[in-house]
């Protein structure tokens, strides 16, 4: 691995600081951080308005670690996934989920995961490393030029709902998303980004403080304690009345509304009392709830649940007003709907 600086590591400030003390103009500064940050460049050969001996200089003290698209899959549903191999050989994996009226970016946090959800092929890698920002920011680079390319328009939307949590790496996160929304960047609108977490309710309260202005989404999964633990053990450390606190909280600091993304599974989550605690918890803040079709990892453990039940959630739910939608998956051909990331890999 290199031992140079990645020079992605620099503020705009410590660029126009390194050609003064080198003695060139501060304005190269700006000019290369155009091309790191709004151009994407991952060269310093591409960074065509410098100097040959200016590249040199920056070849010589610099490295750009970006990623490469190792693989690329397309779905017969239009959904391509890239495997991303990152500077030091890892892997992460992002989707890009079109529609008729939109093209959304679903990108990763961490190499693998923190928590431990039982149902999540990715939990089962558990944590490698979390991504820097710019391998954050990287991925939605790479995800917009696939939409100019294959849909003819810029990404719409991003969500963080690939691989990771991420708000177990909030600071990279919250830099990335700096990056993605800056003029100086990719000049993406933040209400058009949504974080999901699986819940680390000292995090919504930072993120609540912070005053961000994305969206965000909670991957539920049961309002009911003891199965919730079953499902996603970490709810231990986390329980239920701890995210419901943060959640208030945010809706406070923030007044918008909280997505709750659900997935229901036959004989777990599938009764008239897992129904009734979603009602009771659906009242604690302004909310939606999205119903997720459940995509299988192989162990059998977990199965999709009948119609009858998910449109049992569905009548009762709308019958306390709760807004509540469902969301088909796309991709599962080629292992890229929700939970499958990195399932063969």
């Amino acid at each position: 691995m290199s031992k140079k600086k990645d020079i992605r590591a620099l503020t705009k400030e410590e660029l126009r600081t390194f050609f003064v003390e080198n003695g060139d103009k501060a304005f190269r500064g700006n000019q290369v951080y155009e091309w790191l940050w709004q151009k994407s460049a991952h060269s310093f050969l591409a960074m065509t308005n410098l100097s040959k001996a200016t590249r040199e200089m920056l070849e010589t003290h610099f490295v750009i670690n970006h990623i490469k698209v190792d693989t690329m899959q397309r779905s017969k549903d239009g959904t391509v996934k890239n495997a991303v191999r990152l500077h030091d050989d890892l892997i992460v994996e992002s989707v890009l989920i079109p529609t008729e009226t939109r093209t959304t970016a679903c990108v990763s946090s961490q190499v693998g995961c923190s928590l431990d959800c039982t149902f999540c092929a990715t939990a089962r890698l558990k944590r490698m490393r979390n991504l820097n920002p710019d391998e954050i920011y990287d991925q939605v680079a790479a995800i917009n030029k696939e939409s100019l390319l294959y849909y003819n328009h810029k990404l719409s939307n991003i969500v963080f709902m690939g691989m990771g949590e991420p708000l177990m790496n909030y600071n990279n996160v919250m830099k990335a998303i700096d990056k993605i929304t800056s003029d100086e960047g990719l000049g993406m609108s933040p209400r058009r980004i949504t974080i999901s977490t699986s819940g680390v309710p000292k995090m919504i309260k930072k993120m609540a403080d912070d005053e961000v202005k994305f969206n965000l989404a909670v991957s539920l999964h049961s309002a009911i304690d003891a199965i919730r633990t079953q499902i996603m053990p970490f709810n231990k450390t986390f329980p239920l009345d701890d995210l419901k606190e943060s959640l208030r909280y945010w809706y406070e600091k923030t007044k918008r509304r909280v997505t709750y993304e659900y997935i229901v599974w036959k004989d777990i989550n599938d009764k008239k009392e897992d129904i009734n605690a979603l009602i009771a918890f659906c009242k604690v803040i302004p909310c939606k709830v999205n119903l997720i079709e459940y995509n299988p990892i192989d162990d059998g453990k977990f199965q999709q649940a009948p119609k009858q039940a998910i449109n049992n959630y569905i009548s009762n739910l709308e019958m306390h007003d709760i807004i509540v939608n469902v969301r088909r998956s796309r991709g599962k051909d080629i292992d890229a709907a929700c939970g499958q990331l990195a399932n063969k890999t």
